[in-house]
């Protein structure tokens, strides 16, 4: 309920998860969001998780992997961008 509510009041929404994106927690999520409160969103739901391959066992490499910051700060910069 409370993801609901903000996705309202902010018109928008991204469900960021390390794990992958895809058939998860993100996905189920996002969908709980886009069909309470679709006619409040201005844009899409946005997902971000892991990147669809098998994560890698070198710490370095799996932090390639999963969503980093500037991706989340990219992602939420072009939501809010008007057209």
């Amino acid at each position: 309920r409370t993801l609901v509510e903000s996705a309202k009041k902010t018109s928008r929404a991204i469900v960021i998860d390390e794990g992958y994106g895809r058939y998860g927690v993100t996905a189920e999520i996002a969908s709980v969001i886009a069909d309470q409160a679709f006619y409040y969103l201005d844009a899409p739901v946005k997902r971000m998780g892991a990147m669809h391959v098998p994560i890698p066992f070198s710490p370095p490499l799996e932090d390639v992997t999963v969503p980093t910051e500037r991706a989340v700060f990219d992602a939420a910069r072009a939501m809010c961008v008007r057209s």
